[in-house]
């Protein structure tokens, strides 16, 4: 049996560097230190006292081919491509290291697919239709919690 790698500190960092560019972007953010179902990050603007509720999905290799998600319970999903390397090394030696890369997704674009996802909750990435138009997309974040 494989041993499955433990990507917990990964994960972690991934949730830090979400909040990291949301408050970069002059969005007000906090992480949930309690194990909130279904999100992680919660964003705010005090002046209008709205909130997101953001959920961080992260994948740790690159070439990622999908990403798991069980609960629905949050206005956005950001999905980090951690980019951490091939599973096996390229023929020609490249081994897929690379900066992280953000997708935010409102919760309405993940729960139209939420019928193609697998058994286990999976979303295939071939699934994930446009999605270069969502990188990096806090913008979206921010008019949300503009209205």
């Amino acid at each position: 049996m494989v041993k499955r790698l433990d990507t917990q500190l990964e994960a972690a960092g991934a949730e830090f560097l979400v909040l990291g560019n949301l408050l970069i972007e002059k969005i007000a953010s906090f992480k949930s230190y309690h194990n909130f179902k279904g999100y992680d990050i919660i964003s705010t603007n005090p002046e209008l006292n709205t909130s997101a509720r953001i959920q961080v999905k992260s994948r740790y290799q690159t070439g990622w081919n999908g990403f798991i998600i069980n609960n629905f319970d949050c206005d956005f999903v950001v999905l980090v491509a951690l980019n951490r390397g091939y599973k096996k090394q390229k023929k020609n030696g490249e081994s897929g290291i690379k900066s992280p890369d953000c997708y935010v997704f409102p919760i309405s674009y993940i729960r139209n697919l939420e019928k193609e996802r697998s058994q286990f909750g999976k979303i295939s990435k071939s699934k994930l239709s446009d999605l270069d138009s969502y990188k990096n997309r806090w913008d979206l974040i921010a008019t949300f919690l503009s209205q």
